[in-house]
């Protein structure tokens, strides 16, 4: 894909954040977070989040990871969810290509 700076794969875990409205993550894992960061260099436009490209299944999506504890976490839109069939507790294969920031 044209604009990556970094292609990763992993497995991990949907896990929920309840707040104001409910959150769908799944974490990077922490073997990912150092080249995630190095590659952020060239794509974050600010307050740490990163721009990413990502598919789980047959469902492709752009949003961008949020820094969490020395980590980052990958949001699923609603519409993500429903698509792929995911819920809380389910385990998703994700590819991530972080992209590169727009000039």
């Amino acid at each position: 894909m044209s604009g990556a700076l970094l292609d990763v794969a992993f497995d991990g875990v949907v896990i929920e954040w309840h707040g104001p409205a409910p959150f769908f993550f799944v974490a990077l894992p922490a073997d990912d977070v150092a080249a995630v960061r190095a590659a952020a260099r060239g794509a974050s436009y600010g307050w740490g989040v990163v721009p990413v490209a990502a598919t789980i299944g047959d469902v492709d999506f752009t949003t961008s990871l949020f820094p969490r504890d020395g980590g980052y976490l990958l949001p699923l839109k609603d519409v993500v969810r429903r698509v792929a069939g995911v819920v809380p507790g389910s385990v998703v294969a994700v590819r991530m290509r972080v992209m590169r920031r727009e000039p």
